[in-house]
């Protein structure tokens, strides 16, 4: 059995964590993840997902008699660094934490560190794999279990799944995915390490591609692009930043859409019209835009400071949209 300290942040780590607590193949010792924040100005400081799935889990350990599960909610590694070294772990289990480990941090542990990365590495390392996927319109994607290196995702592949893209995934269901999947793939990384019986693949170099954080100002949808080239990008900025658009000079954030096919619009109708032109509610599809090549069929949708909604209530108290032109 292996003494683990999992570090993660996001709600996409909890699940794992959860998964591997359950297992009791391993036992987690310690668990790092981001300080308390405020969501929100003037908010209360509010813990993270995977420090909120920690407590719910040392509530159980409590009931059964068992002791607690430490908790490491550090600005800067360094403050909790003695501190983990006394629990003598085995091996760091990574998920989007969020943080550089340093050598002398990695030092801590005899059999190193595994991370979790939701691209089929050696492709999009960096912090935004999914949305990169997406963006490029790719065929297929896939997650990868890799060995913590100095270099960002560069170290020795140790899992690899593959599963095909139709062009209809959000980057929140990819994640999601990941989530789902990540415990189940931590512990069969786990198990094989414990067994001394992993095999590590070096990643190629010359194959290697990046992915750079995605910004509040990249967001903006040039209509001038083509139908699929904006649908991809609102199903990859979808949950954050959000693809957007202006209208009658206040910003609108689409959620959801596709590449209309035909249906009760005439598409030839469209062709004098400029790029952004907002032509039409389908009943069935939601409301058409014109592109530079083809038409974007929107099904959610929100002005900057509302509520998002469904296409049809959205309608319902916007006048004057057909017709308007997003820029």
């Amino acid at each position: 059995m292996l003494r683990i300290i999992y570090a993660g942040s996001p709600a996409i780590a909890a699940k794992p964590l959860i998964e591997i607590a359950h297992s009791k193949k391993h036992q987690i010792v310690g668990v790092l993840t981001n300080p308390p924040a405020a969501q929100k100005r003037g908010k209360e400081l509010v813990s993270t997902p995977v420090a909120q799935a920690l407590a719910a889990i040392n509530q159980e350990r409590k009931q059964n008699g068992e002791s607690e599960i430490a908790l490491f909610e550090p600005n800067k590694l360094l403050e909790v660094q003695d501190a983990i070294k006394e629990l003598k772990p085995d091996i760091l289990v990574c998920f989007a934490y969020g943080k550089i480990f340093k050598p002398e941090f990695m030092a801590i542990f005899p059999l190193g560190g595994i991370n979790l990365h939701p691209s089929l590495l050696p492709r999009y390392r960096g912090c935004a794999p999914v949305p990169a996927a997406i963006l490029n319109q790719d065929k297929e994607t896939g997650f990868t279990v890799q060995r913590l290196a100095p270099q960002m995702d560069s170290g020795n592949i140790l899992l690899q799944t593959r599963f095909t893209l139709n062009g209809t995934e959000y980057a929140e269901d990819i994640l999601e995915q990941a989530s789902n999947e990540g415990g189940k793939l931590f512990l069969e990384v786990l198990e094989k390490i414990e067994n001394n019986t992993i095999k590590e693949t070096a990643q190629n170099e010359e194959d290697a591609t990046y992915s750079g954080m995605l910004k509040k100002e990249d967001s903006a949808i040039n209509w001038q692009d083509s139908a699929e080239s904006i649908c991809a990008k609102i199903r990859a900025f979808e949950p954050w930043p959000g693809a957007s658009t202006v209208s009658n000079g206040t910003n609108l954030i689409i959620h959801r859409a596709t590449v209309y096919k035909g249906g009760s619009y005439n598409a030839a109708d469209a062709q004098d019209k400029e790029p952004g032109t907002v032509l039409f509610s389908d009943k069935k599809d939601g409301i058409l835009f014109k592109t530079g090549n083809g038409i974007l069929a929107v099904q959610n949708l929100q002005w900057q400071t509302k509520k998002a909604m469904n296409w049809k209530d959205f309608m319902n108290g916007a006048r004057n949209f057909v017709g308007s032109i997003c820029k």
